[in-house]
C-alpha cells in the first residue's frame, strides 16, 4: 500500500493555520507525466524567501508506504537551477513508520533555503518539492530491532 493523505484537521491548525478553506484548496502530491519519477508537492500557502533565509514549509501530506520503502524528497530541479534554492538537508528520507505518528501524524516539512541573490516568491499551488519511492535493501543477517519510533522529526536518535 502506497498512497498520500492529508494530515486531519485538528494536525493542520496546530502546524499550519485555523482555515477549513485553506485545509481543502491544496491538492495531494501527483506526477505530472508518465515518465515522471517524482510526485510533485505544492505549497499551501503563499511565501518569500529572501536571499540567505531558510524557512520550514508546511506540507499538509503524510503518506503510507510498505515497510521496505522510503521516500526521498528533493528540491524540483528546476527551482535549484533558476533559483539556487534547496532543501536544508538536501534530500530528505521518510520511513514507512513516520506515519501517523504520534508526535505530528507524520506531517512532512519541507525547510528550503535561498542561496541565490534573488527574493524566492512562491504563490501557494506552485510545485516546490518532489517525492520519490524508492524501495531499499537491509543485510542478511541483521540482529533484531526492538526499537520503535515514538514521534516524528528526529524521534529514532537513540
Amino acid at each position: 500500500m502506497r498512497k498520500f493523505e492529508k494530515i486531519s484537521f485538528k494536525q493542520f491548525k496546530k502546524d499550519i493555520i485555523d482555515s477549513k478553506e485553506t485545509y481543502n484548496s491544496y491538492n495531494l502530491p501527483v506526477r505530472h507525466t508518465n515518465c515522471s519519477a517524482g510526485y510533485d508537492f505544492e505549497s499551501i500557502l503563499s511565501f518569500e524567501l529572501q536571499p540567505g533565509e531558510i524557512k520550514k514549509i508546511p506540507t499538509g501530506i503524510k503518506v503510507q508506504m510498505n515497510q521496505d520503502e522510503m521516500l526521498m524528497i528533493v528540491v524540483r530541479s528546476s527551482t535549484g537551477f533558476k533559483y539556487n534554492v534547496r532543501m536544508c538537508n538536501q534530500v530528505g528520507i521518510i520511513e514507512s513508520d513516520y506515519y501517523n505518528n504520534s508526535s505530528n501524524e507524520g506531517h512532512m516539512w519541507i525547510a528550503l533555503q535561498n542561496e541565490g541573490t534573488e527574493v524566492f516568491k512562491v504563490e501557494a499551488g506552485d510545485r516546490i518539492a518532489q517525492g520519490i519511492f524508492v524501495k531499499f535493501l537491509t543485510v542478511d543477517e541483521e540482529e533484531k530491532i526492538d526499537n520503535e519510533r515514538n514521534g516524528g522529526l528526529g524521534s529514532t536518535t537513540i
